[in-house]
């Protein structure tokens, strides 16, 4: 991507369910002014919002995922939950690997340099289940472990400037079951994501 558009300096991240997010020039603006390397979007926190949010850890603000609390119900007390929406200053992230953007065209570089950062980043291990379906109406159950790294633990990074930003809840809402579908016609989120393009 940095060879075919060099003249590239952001780039915004967010989850494929988070569908009322838009690349808003507003808030590019905020996160140009702001000198930031990362700027998380964090959306006012519902009692349904499951997943950690915005928090003061040690005296710094955070995002802290639900994986990481102490107690499950910690969650509750925090006030802006993360969209997981994320403004990245290409430059500042690259500084934060300890590369330069002639280094990312290394392989082998790029790879020892994301694998020593990670080396300073928490590793999630959760227990979920995975169903094989066998056919004929045969199906089963079997528990996997899953190692996981997350993306909202490069705010707890000191080598990386992080800012964050509350946005409308209609922006950062994630969709994530079909029975919230009839919740989003009531409320109006619906109309505001038939609002952002042409619906083809």
């Amino acid at each position: 991507m940095l060879e075919s558009r060099p003249q590239l300096k952001t780039l915004v991240l967010h989850n494929i369910d988070t569908v009322g997010m838009n690349v808003d020039p507003t808030l590019l603006g905020h996160h140009l002014a702001s000198g930031a390397g990362l700027t998380f979007e964090v959306i006012t926190r519902r009692l349904e919002d499951r997943g950690g949010g915005l928090a003061r850890v040690n005296g710094n603000p955070q995002l802290v995922e639900g994986l990481a609390m102490p107690r499950e119900e910690d969650e509750f007390n925090l006030t802006y939950y993360n969209s997981n929406t994320c403004w990245i200053d290409i430059d500042a992230l690259l500084v934060a690997f300890k590369l330069t953007r002639e280094d990312v065209g290394d392989a082998e570089k790029t790879a020892a340099a994301i694998r020593a950062l990670a080396a300073r980043m928490p590793t999630y291990i959760t227990l979920k289940e995975v169903k094989k379906r066998w056919g004929h109406g045969q199906e089963d159950v079997f528990p996997v472990c899953q190692f996981e790294k997350l993306w909202v633990d490069m705010s707890h990074l000191p080598s990386i400037e992080t800012r964050y930003v509350a946005v409308q809840r209609l922006r950062g809402q994630q969709l994530k079951d079909p029975a919230q579908l009839d919740g989003w016609l009531r409320d109006g989120s619906a109309a505001y994501v038939e609002a952002l393009c042409d619906f083809q």
